[in-house]
């Protein structure tokens, strides 16, 4: 069989989509499967045996991320990689993520069942960590793998609860022992769904991405006074929780003051002592700023501290602020986006040029491999919510792409 007659089976990845969705299912229809908990450990399981049966041979690095090899003719060529991650936010939906590796699962069950050698070998990775949503910052593991992230210090993260991450890779068993970031990489494909609304707005099928806006997370902590309800003057109040509000709302302002292309978001927030008659004496919350453009990123973060610092003083709270991820924008392999475009036209689709919003892991891949990204549609660009959908038509079309590209990667690289 040529590889331009080759298609992967949609019902078979359809089909996967279901079946892990039932690792970490909520009653609402979708998952909640924090990074490194028992959820996570299932669906790797999982994962790792659907792969071995494809006669691949899985690995696992120190922080975690999985590699399932498929051998290539001349298997000392560095491989093309497909790949994304398995953990979820926690009410997260069914395809963020997962798509891409069960994306490529497909890629390899279509070579498999066609008896197609690559060139290269191929393989498919799950990212340890993506979301952020348990151990912060986000796309974790894969900055460890890129460089950006020191390992040590990631092995020492820890939760909202106190628990150490590199604590909880060693209890779920998925730290292994080659170092992260000794793999070479020919090339990098991540498929996606979109997580906005501009695919579907357009009837567009597939978007090329050619990269990933800059994004900046800060946590602020803000220490006033507890008092009782009942007895405190208004006048004589220091209310952390007001504070934030106020805080809360020059997030919107100052956003809206920066062009439609910023955003900015308040996403976590924790009050103490949160008990109906005091006067909240402390407020920790999180603040994300992001925009295509990084100096307008810059700006963005000066005119935070400033509105902050005048909302902290004019409350008499003591206020602390520290920027704890700064993410800048990406740009994407030139030829790898050709590849998935092109990829896209033989299959019938007109890609749709576009940048993503939301980060990924290939964000960090592009710093040490030539990466592409591949979108696909999700209803009303809804994601991070436990009513995320696509189609199943949309997710076969993506990792038909996916495999179009890869296999043009295995010819010209």
């Amino acid at each position: 069989m040529s590889d331009t007659n080759m298609r992967i089976d949609g019902p078979a990845l359809w089909a996967d989509l279901l079946e892990t969705a039932r690792f970490g299912g909520t009653p609402k229809g979708g998952i909640r499967r924090l990074t490194l908990s028992e959820e996570d450990r299932q669906v790797r399981d999982w994962f790792a045996s659907a792969c071995e049966k494809l006669g691949c041979r899985v690995e696992v690095d120190s922080m975690g991320n999985m590699f399932a090899r498929r051998a290539g003719q001349d298997d000392t060529l560095p491989p093309i990689t497909m790949g994304s991650h398995l953990d979820t936010q926690p009410t997260g939906g069914k395809f963020d993520g997962i798509l891409g590796v069960l994306g490529g699962l497909a890629v390899l069950r279509a070579l498999e069942s066609s008896g197609y050698e690559t060139r290269h070998p191929l393989e498919v990775i799950n990212w340890t960590n993506e979301e952020g949503a348990r151990f912060s910052p986000p796309m974790m593991c894969s900055g460890v793998f890129a460089g950006v992230f020191d390992e040590q210090e990631v092995l020492d993260k820890r939760d909202r609860a106190g628990a150490r991450f590199g604590d909880a890779l060693e209890a779920i068993g998925y730290r292994g022992e080659t170092r992260c970031g000794e793999r070479p990489l020919a090339a990098y494909f991540e498929l996606h769904i979109e997580q906005g609304p501009v695919l579907e707005a357009e009837s567009r099928v597939i978007g090329a991405v050619s990269g990933v806006q800059g994004m900046r997370w800060f946590e602020v902590s803000l220490t006033g006074r507890d008092a009782h309800a009942g007895s405190t003057p208004m006048a004589m109040r220091c209310d952390a929780l007001l504070t934030a509000a106020s805080m809360i709302e020059a997030v919107a302002a100052l956003a809206r003051a920066h062009g439609s292309a910023a955003l900015g978001t308040v996403g976590l927030i924790e009050n103490r002592p949160n008990s109906s008659n005091v006067v909240p004496g402390e407020v920790f919350f999180t603040v994300d700023l992001r925009h295509p453009d990084d100096a307008v990123l810059a700006r963005m973060e000066e005119d935070l501290r400033a509105r902050f610092e005048r909302i902290a003083a004019g409350s008499g709270t003591v206020m602390t602020l520290t920027r704890i991820w700064d993410a800048p924008a990406v740009h994407f392999d030139p030829r790898c986006i050709e590849m998935v475009a092109e990829a896209a036209r033989e299959a019938g689709y007109d890609p749709r040029p576009i940048v993503s919003g939301p980060g990924h892991d290939a964000a960090y891949l592009a710093r040490v491999a030539p990466t592409a990204m591949i979108f696909v549609p999700c209803r009303d660009g809804l994601s991070h919510n436990e009513a995320e959908s696509i189609t199943e038509e949309e997710a076969e079309a993506g990792a038909n792409v996916l495999l179009g590209a890869v296999l043009r990667a295995d010819r010209l690289l």
